[in-house]
C-alpha cells in the first residue's frame, strides 16, 4: 500500500487526484444503475465499477454452502445472537457491492434491519466457499475490501480439498492474519459468534452436518 508520505511525492499529484474524483463519480453513477437494475431473483455483484453476474457452481460447493449456512443460523436464533444470511444479501461497502455465500451479523447491528431492506452493512463474519471461478476474487480483491471495511472475521472455505482458513482482523493494521487452517475432524472455533465450535467435516458431510446441528440444538 502507497503510504502518504509516497503520495506527496508525486510530482502530478494534483492532476492524478483530479482524474480519480471523475473516475470515482462515473463509478458511482454506474453503481446507482446497478441499484436500480438489480432485482431479487438476480444474483450479481458490483466490484471496482463492473456488474459480475454469478455463474451456477457445483454440488460440493451449494453441498458446503447449506451446511454452514444451516448450522450457524440454528446457533444464533437458539442463542439470539444476530443473524445469518446466505448467497442473497447484498452488503454494501465503501465501493464495492457483494453476496457473500454466508455471512453473520451481531445483534446490535441486525436489529436495525427492516424486512423491506435490500442493501446491508458489513457484517462481523463473511464465509466464501471456493470454486474455480471465484478463488481469485474471494482471495484476492474480497479478500482486501473485507479487511479495508471492516469485517473482523473471514473463512474461506476450501470444498475439494476439505480445509478452511480462518482469518481475523488486525485492527492496529488493518489487515488480515491467518489465525487457522483447519482440517478434517478438527474444531472450527468462530471467534466474532462466542460459542460457536463445529467440527470441519460437518462442513462438508451431512451425516456429520446433522450431528453437529443436533449437538448444537441440544446443548
Amino acid at each position: 500500500m502507497v503510504s502518504l508520505e509516497q503520495l506527496m511525492e508525486i510530482p502530478n499529484l494534483p492532476q492524478l487526484i483530479e482524474q480519480a474524483q471523475r473516475a470515482l463519480r462515473e463509478e458511482s453513477r454506474k453503481r446507482n444503475e446497478f441499484y436500480a437494475w438489480l432485482k431479487e431473483d438476480v444474483k450479481a455483484e458490483f466490484i471496482n465499477g463492473h456488474v459480475v453476474m454469478q455463474s451456477p457452481v457445483k454440488e460440493r460447493h451449494w453441498t458446503a454452502v447449506g451446511n454452514i449456512h444451516s448450522l450457524l443460523r440454528a446457533y444464533v436464533i437458539k442463542n439470539k445472537l444476530g443473524r445469518v444470511a446466505s448467497e442473497k444479501a447484498l452488503i454494501a461497502l465503501k465501493r464495492n457491492d457483494y453476496e457473500p455465500d454466508v455471512c453473520f451479523w451481531k445483534q446490535e447491528k441486525a436489529a436495525q434491519f427492516t424486512a423491506d431492506q435490500m442493501k446491508f452493512p458489513a457484517p462481523d463474519l463473511v464465509v466464501e466457499v471456493l470454486s474455480k471461478g471465484t478463488a481469485r476474487t474471494d482471495r484476492g480483491i474480497k479478500f482486501t475490501y473485507y479487511a479495508a471495511n471492516g469485517i473482523a472475521e473471514y473463512w474461506i472455505v476450501n470444498p475439494g480439498k476439505r480445509f478452511v482458513e480462518q482469518y481475523t482482523l488486525n485492527t492496529q493494521t488493518g489487515e488480515y492474519t491467518l489465525t487457522g487452517l483447519v482440517t478434517g475432524s478438527d474444531e472450527l472455533i468462530a471467534q466474532q459468534v462466542v460459542g460457536f465450535c463445529i467440527s470441519v467435516l460437518s462442513l462438508f458431510d451431512e451425516a456429520a452436518n446433522m450431528q453437529a446441528l443436533y449437538t448444537l440444538l441440544s446443548n
